[in-house]
């Protein structure tokens, strides 16, 4: 009833509010808290809310987890991380991966997680992301690496460069070995019409 989800707010919003604890998660869980009782109160809202849930499942979409936290996006990186060791390189959906890994680790994201100073946390979302983003393009791996930056340490920083350069090298050759069949392709065809003379 409404009473009792008003009574339920109530003591969540006395538990979880940043004005009562500095625990960063409970101002996480707050925000979710606040939003799930202006849904719960307002009957429109309430029934768009079950519409999008209805449709959402029919459709077979997973339910995202709202509240972000340094532990559920390590999850969601770990995830990531074994899902494109599976995949085959030369097919996958490198631009549906970049933009994947872009959503997931937006600005706001970033922000949130540097609130929360977990360092080692951090550093394994890096991690974890670092190996994942090693079978996109040059041009992208640099612009997800731009975004760790700002989430990694000393040491991390260090492997994202490491990996954007490897990166870079690898398109250039890739650029450059057509170029270099052709030539020693020629070549070959040269020395076989100066034998044949």
């Amino acid at each position: 009833s409404l009473a009792e989800v008003k009574q339920a707010y109530r003591r969540l919003a006395h538990l979880h509010h940043p004005d009562k604890t500095s625990d960063a998660y409970s101002a996480s869980y707050f925000t979710e808290i606040k939003e799930a009782y202006e849904v719960l109160t307002n009957p429109s809202k309430k029934e768009l809310y079950l519409q999008q849930r209805w449709y959402d499942q029919s459709i077979g979409k997973k339910k995202t987890q709202a509240v972000i936290t340094p532990v559920s996006i390590l999850k969601e990186t770990l995830e990531l991380e074994r899902y494109v060791a599976r995949l085959d390189v030369h097919r996958m959906d490198k631009e549906g991966l970049f933009d994947y890994i872009n959503a997931l680790l937006n600005d706001a994201t970033i922000e949130k997680l540097n609130s929360f100073n977990e360092q080692e946390v951090n550093a394994q979302v890096v991690h974890a992301t670092v190996r994942s983003v090693k079978v996109l393009k040059a041009k992208q791996a640099a612009i997800i690496g731009e975004r760790l930056m700002k989430l990694a340490g000393d040491e991390t920083k260090i492997e994202i460069e490491k990996v954007v350069q490897q990166l870079r090298k690898k398109e250039k050759w890739e650029n450059k070995e057509l170029l270099v069949v052709l030539l020693i392709t020629a070549a070959i065809c040269l020395l076989i019409w100066l034998s044949l003379k």
